[in-house]
């Protein structure tokens, strides 16, 4: 199988090529400021094959949306719930999963009041890869978090793309035995003639 790659992404900050390419695009949906600080400096070293994070930061469920329609390709969101409603979390899993048909970004659900939203009820319906109480992250249950979110995005990359080539070649045999017919009903006719 071919290595993962990310897509590249944009970003406000000027870096080199070769390092702005080796960027994992993470998107932080939380209306808290204290919460985007603490996720940066607990992941600022943390690497995914060899590759940096870049945070996109978004405080409230309409800047969530308006991130993920300007970087689609990002493969994780850590996602609050409630942010300027009560809901705008759900909305925005419900935004990704069905509004944009994205099955492949990670979700994981950080959420500071557990009771609102509980874990059973968001998890199937809306499609979330994790769920964890903002208190329970210490610094290393967090990193582990991010490396099965980010391991589970790149499996399924990677069977997009199998499946994708799969296809590829279904369609070139199926067209390679569409002209073989052709030619043979052409053989035939000839013969009967």
């Amino acid at each position: 199988m071919s290595k993962l790659t990310f897509k590249q992404s944009g970003s406000s900050e000027r870096m080199p090529d070769a390092e702005f390419n080796e960027r994992i695009k993470v998107i932080i949906a939380d209306d808290e400021e204290e919460v985007h600080a603490v996720t940066r400096f607990v992941l600022k070293d943390f690497r995914y094959q060899g590759k940096k994070l870049e945070f996109l930061s978004a405080y409230s469920g309409a800047e969530a949306k308006q991130l993920l329609q300007q970087h689609p390709d990002a493969s994780l969101i850590l996602l609050d719930i409630v942010m300027e409603q009560d809901n705008s979390g759900l909305e925005v899993a419900e935004f990704i999963r069905k509004d944009m048909d994205n099955d492949l970004m990670r979700i994981i659900v950080r959420t500071g009041q557990p009771g609102i939203v509980p874990e059973e009820e968001v998890s199937g319906k809306y499609k979330i890869n994790d769920y964890k109480e903002k208190t329970e992250l210490t610094d290393k249950k967090f990193k582990t978090a991010m490396t099965m979110a980010l391991r589970s995005y790149a499996d399924l990359i990677s069977l997009d793309s199998f499946k994708t080539m799969l296809e590829h070649e279904v369609q070139l045999r199926t067209a390679e035995l569409q002209e073989k017919n052709r030619e043979l009903e052409r053989l035939n006719k000839d013969l009967e003639y």
